[in-house]
């Protein structure tokens, strides 16, 4: 395949041309990276600590009877009186001194100090992690020992006034101590503001490279979790993994930023979080309905698996959201005419980067110039963008298309014949010269 050396994107088909090897420009395009990636205090009145008054004791000497004159009955009525006047007093006593000392405890209470201001220099830049799951108090207590914050209070104070309770989320975030507490509660409400224990998955990685980059972010090695990305040690907990060929696990490592902070992290932890995120993804998805459409109108079964497929392919191929319905009625139009896909991007799989024109004429499951219909497993993780454009195509009678991303040269164009397809390659071509 000649090549005029421009950094062009999309599929070069000539099913009703020349053979591969006669073919005229470049319509491959590089990989192009896009990351898509929660009192009243009552005062104790102590009352009078005088104990018995004046007048309790001159009443009691008033009640006392003379000796002379009085009955040995009248002076066993007065001894009675006098006991119970003094066990009066001795209750008195006793109910006064507690109400005194009850006082002077909740007094010792309200005047001491609820907390010690934390003693941190202000300025300084600390990292603080948060579990998930915790609560408000776990987020205080991580935050003043830090520095962050003065006190709990404050943080409960400001946390109420934001209406935030709800609303702070886990995670490691990144502040300078002694800052504006307004600001720190704002940020616990937007999310991690830091790149550790967070893991940035991009639309249209291949397996392998998903694990170059979990062995980056995380530091486990890309090795290990190669070992562990095959479908048979998922497929049992994940239904859609049940046509999944070759054990591989290509098309279903979701992409999505990940936050694995306070988690646990191993290669199999990862997988099933990226698995878990793509059966959330596509659950809005209707599989079925749209490969019946799909059938009737191109007369192509295709499974669930099989779309996915298709719609790694669209990922790599398209460059716009406006190219992926129109790259997919290409590749269904094709299908319909038993016409071979010829898309570079398929090749671009097993080469791990360019694609040469000796490539293509090399025997491989993932050459889709030699072998008509859809490669063994998907090329890599589609988005849901692509998803949705395997299962709705755009109505359209293209066979081919010439999609050109060059500094500032961009050219999309679809054709419906080779001929037309032939002018917008010399024209593309007359345009960058």
């Amino acid at each position: 395949m000649a090549r005029d050396g421009s950094r062009q994107a999309g599929g070069h088909f000539g099913g009703a041309g020349p053979k591969p090897t006669q073919r005229r420009g470049a319509a491959r395009r590089r990989p192009v990276g896009r990351t898509q990636s929660s009192g009243s205090a009552r005062s104790g009145h102590a009352g009078s600590t005088r104990g018995v008054s004046s007048r309790t004791a001159h009443v009691t000497r008033a009640t006392r009877p003379k000796a002379t004159g009085r009955r040995a009955g009248a002076r066993t009525a007065t001894s009675r009186k006098r006991g119970i006047s003094k066990l009066a007093v001795l209750l008195g006593i006793v109910a006064v001194a507690l109400v005194v000392v009850g006082s002077v405890t909740l007094v010792r209470h309200l005047t001491a100090p609820t907390e010690r201001p934390a003693q941190v220099a202000s300025g300084k830049s600390v990292t603080v992690s948060i579990a998930e799951g915790s609560s408000a108090e776990a987020f205080a207590t991580k935050l003043k020992d830090a520095g962050v914050i003065s006190t709990k209070e404050d943080f409960y104070k400001e946390v109420a006034r934001q209406k935030a309770e709800s609303k702070l989320k886990a995670g490691t975030y990144s502040f300078v101590t002694g800052a504006d507490i307004s600001e720190v509660v704002r940020q616990l409400q937007a999310g991690p503001n830091t790149s550790e224990s967070r893991l940035v998955v991009a639309e249209g990685l291949t397996v392998e490279k998903t694990a170059a980059v979990v062995e980056q972010s995380l530091g486990i090695s890309a090795s290990d979790f190669l070992a562990q990305a095959k479908a048979s040690n998922y497929k049992d907990d994940y239904d859609f993994l049940a046509n999944a060929a070759n054990d591989s696990l290509e098309g279903y490592l979701c992409p999505k930023t990940y936050d694995f902070t306070g988690k646990q992290v191993t290669a199999d932890s990862v997988i099933r979080a990226m698995l878990d995120q793509y059966k959330v993804e596509v659950a809005s998805l209707d599989f079925a309905s749209g490969e019946a459409a799909i059938k009737s109108k191109y007369g192509v079964a295709l499974n669930d698996y099989q779309v996915v497929t298709l719609a790694s392919i669209i990922e790599r191929e398209a460059v716009t959201e406006k190219d992926r319905p129109l790259v997919s009625s290409v590749f269904y139009n094709r299908l319909k005419a038993d016409m071979a896909l010829q898309s570079d991007a398929t090749m671009g799989y097993v080469t791990g980067g360019e694609v040469t024109a000796d490539d293509l004429k090399t025997e491989s499951p993932y050459n889709s110039y030699l072998n008509k219909g859809l490669p063994l497993t998907p090329i890599c993780t589609p988005s849901v963008e692509s998803l949705k454009a395997a299962l709705s195509p755009s109505d359209t009678d293209y066979y081919y298309f010439l999609i050109i991303e060059n500094g500032s040269y961009s050219n999309h164009t679809f054709s419906k014949t080779y001929e037309e397809h032939e002018a917008a390659i010399k024209k593309a071509q007359a345009d960058q010269s």
